[in-house]
């Protein structure tokens, strides 16, 4: 089955970033530049990426997700 899903990419460092947003990147599997995670592309994780949009490159990509 062909679902959506978010290919994340962490393009700038969390130093001086607020704690929440810190944590946020923590939650998405993220903490270092240049790390990419595969979301599925629920409104839980596209909040979050709207939280912290300004540190992250976010690509749409159709496949199917790994069990």
């Amino acid at each position: 089955m062909s679902q959506k899903l978010l290919k994340v990419q962490q393009i700038k460092s969390s130093i001086d970033v607020d704690k929440r947003h810190k944590l946020t990147l923590k939650a998405l599997g993220l903490g270092r530049i240049g790390k990419t995670k595969i979301h599925k592309d629920t409104p839980q994780i596209r909040g979050m990426i709207n939280q912290v949009a300004y540190l992250l490159k976010v690509e749409e990509i159709e496949g199917e997700e790994k069990k």
